[in-house]
């Protein structure tokens, strides 16, 4: 294959159709005991598994959480979600992968609007034993909740779109202290070094609160849950030996890692032919949720709308609905998904519409 000139643009440049913003619906709540009590526990025991790489390294790969079949059968209907929007797009022809074929999505190939986020598949990816055991595990607790996260489906060396520049960040507030949040990543496909993926600064979630206390001043700090690094401040971790980690792996695998650890999603070379899909998942202790965030959950649930990585605080609503740049509507806005999910008592209790009995 031949070689071709990458652009990259920053995080936030326009496109032809943008999603409507999306609104904070619940107040965040940082320290208190009970979070405070799990943190440190689960933080100080040894386990021979996947999650000492986590609190070593801020990031782990837990093998086959869904077995490969599922997974392939899960990007495949990631593919014909895609193609409802317009029949002109087809996922085994590159030169139907425009703007013009495809459903709004981020600049960082997300996809978050449309109810997306609970369609039928995306929830039975949800659902899956071996991911849910995963976090389980991690907590130390079958009483968990789920976010209402995007899909991202990357379709390599589309011609209408530049590459985006590295954005690296963290998705926590320096207000919080200790690892409230444990993302994940269930991986549809296979992730090679050429490929788009994820990319974690090794170990700079042990390093995050010195560097908010010594660099970053005081009235700089956000409440939000979101906090984005110049060159000049990843530069701080590098020269404290945290490593740059291209995470590779393959379709079934679960990523697991610290909100606190710096990472970014990286573009896929010009070399690439993998369509990187996976969809994004975080499982967190219902008990870590107040009841106000609870109720704000379910109407969230009923009116499918997504939210961010986080499962039981830092409620956002994530738009439903596309406009044009002109401000008229686009016309394939959804306000239901196509194809809804089996709603079980499993689904309705990570969802945080039915209580769990000991909560």
């Amino acid at each position: 294959m031949s070689t071709a000139t990458v652009t990259a643009v920053p995080i936030g440049a326009p496109s032809t159709v943008t999603i409507e913003p999306a609104v904070f619906v619940s107040k965040r709540e940082f320290d208190n005991d009970r979070i405070k009590n799990v943190i440190d526990l689960i933080s100080q025991n040894n386990y021979g598994d996947w999650r000492d790489d986590l609190f070593r390294n801020g990031y782990a790969v837990v093998k086959n959480a869904v077995p490969s079949e599922r997974a392939q059968r899960y990007q495949q209907e990631a593919f014909k979600w895609l193609g409802r929007f317009s029949d002109k797009f087809d996922i085994n022809n590159p030169d139907t992968w425009t703007r013009e074929n495809l459903p709004p999505m981020t600049n960082t190939n997300l996809f978050k609007s449309h109810c997306v986020s609970h369609e039928k598949f995306m929830w039975d990816a949800r659902l899956e034993p071996g991911v849910i055991k995963a976090f389980e595990s991690l907590w130390q607790t079958d009483e968990l909740l789920v976010s209402f996260d995007a899909l991202n489906v990357t379709l390599p060396n589309r011609k209408d779109k530049e590459l985006v520049a590295p954005w690296p960040h963290v998705d926590q507030t320096p207000y919080r202290k200790g690892m409230h949040c444990a993302q994940g990543i269930i991986s549809l496909s296979d992730h090679g070094p050429e490929d788009g993926g994820l990319v974690v600064y090794k170990g700079t979630h042990k390093l995050i609160e010195e560097f908010f206390t010594s660099v970053v001043p005081k009235k700089d700090w956000t409440e939000r849950d979101f906090f984005m690094l110049s060159q000049e401040q990843l530069q701080w971790f590098l020269d404290r030996g945290c490593e740059e980690v291209k995470i590779e792996c393959e379709a079934g695998d679960l990523i697991i890692w610290d909100s606190r650890t710096v990472h970014w999603g990286k573009e896929p070379s010009p070399s690439s032919n993998t369509i990187r899909t996976v969809i994004y998942a975080c499982y967190t202790p219902a008990k870590f949720a107040t009841e106000k965030s609870l109720a704000e959950k379910k109407s969230l649930f009923e009116s499918w709308s997504g939210t961010t990585h986080w499962p039981h605080d830092n409620l956002v609503r994530t738009g439903s609905k596309a406009y044009y740049a002109d401000g008229r509507e686009y016309e394939n806005n959804r306000d239901e998904p196509f194809e809804k999910p089996a709603i079980t008592d499993k689904l309705l209790r990570l969802a945080g519409v039915k209580p769990y009995e000991n909560k």
